[in-house]
């Protein structure tokens, strides 16, 4: 039933995709700000209990849902799940921003492409090269390949129903939104890195699968921990090694030098990089698919 809820929620998001998900950001964040607002005193506990508040009610509704609707038709249970996935997931959300990028690199636009950089990281991009925006697109699309597909399918797989990837969504909400709040945050931020361990791992050892293994395997050993977010630098180090890229390094900024620890190896990052991250994600996505193919057919006989 996984595998056709998956299959269903990947078509209907190509199909039907749901653009920037506002209303559905736009709750969340309301949801957020209120949690804070009444609970934050300023203490751990405090933002313990928000946390709580934030995700338990949704998981227990979402679970209920799902085994009221499988006790009525296996059908309607797979439409439920599919239906949580769409919500979910956000893979055509993170690709459009990639393939308007390539069309204005490839057309040689850079303005353009400097634009469209700068609104998916949220950040001027007015002063980046060429070279620096290819290498900010290809980062950005690894990490939000395994933020909006591959974690979330993850946790999807190991919960109950829809539960999993409901639960991996308003984490990683809840930690990007009260990550700066002190002692407030510290929960989310450490839940965050609770599922994410073991989610970040899987997917570079998917990369590395369809990719250059023995490079990946290196580059996620040697030069993930070196990344200021080490559960981003676990998906980068091996997406870079699988392609035989050099990502990260010291950036242009406003004022002065932004310093970043060099990812990968090879190459630096130029056009047909692009392509190769489209075929890398694919491939690691096929290779999911095929793999939970095999182990439901398996389980069935």
């Amino acid at each position: 039933m996984s595998v056709l809820a998956i299959v269903a929620a990947l078509v209907l998001e190509q199909w039907r995709p749901l653009g920037e998900r506002k209303a559905y950001v736009a709750l969340l964040t309301r949801w957020s700000t209120w949690l804070e607002a009444s609970f934050n005193a300023g203490e751990s506990r405090h933002g313990t209990i928000a946390w709580l508040v934030a995700v338990l009610p949704p998981l227990v509704v979402a679970v209920a849902a799902y085994c009221l609707l499988l006790s009525a038709s296996p059908l309607l249970a797979i439409a439920f799940n599919a239906g949580a996935l769409y919500l979910t997931l956000g893979f055509r959300q993170f690709s459009q921003y990639f393939a308007d990028l390539q069309l204005a690199l490839r057309a040689g636009d850079v303005e353009r492409a400097r634009e469209l950089i700068g609104t998916w990281r949220g950040e001027p991009a007015q002063h980046r090269s060429r070279e620096e925006v290819m290498r900010l697109a290809i980062e950005e699309a690894l990490v939000a390949s395994h933020r909006h597909l591959f974690g979330v399918l993850f946790w999807f797989l190991l919960l109950p129903g829809p539960s999993g990837a409901i639960l991996y969504r308003l984490a990683l909400h809840l930690r990007r939104r009260w990550q700066t709040l002190g002692a407030f945050g510290v929960f989310a931020e450490r839940m965050g890195r609770v599922l994410e361990w073991p989610a970040v791992r899987l997917t570079a050892a998917c990369f590395a699968v369809v990719g250059d293994f023995e490079d990946a395997v290196y580059c996620w050993r040697t030069q993930a921990r070196a990344w200021p977010d080490p559960d981003a630098g676990v998906v980068l180090a091996a997406g870079a090694g699988a392609m035989g890229v050099r990502l990260g390094m010291p950036l242009t900024a406003i004022e002065g030098v932004e310093v970043r620890p060099e990812i990968g190896l090879g190459e630096n990052a130029d056009s047909p990089f692009l392509d190769s991250v489209v075929g890398l994600v694919w491939r690691a996505l096929v290779l999911w698919v095929f793999v939970l193919l095999v182990l439901t057919l398996a389980l069935a006989v």
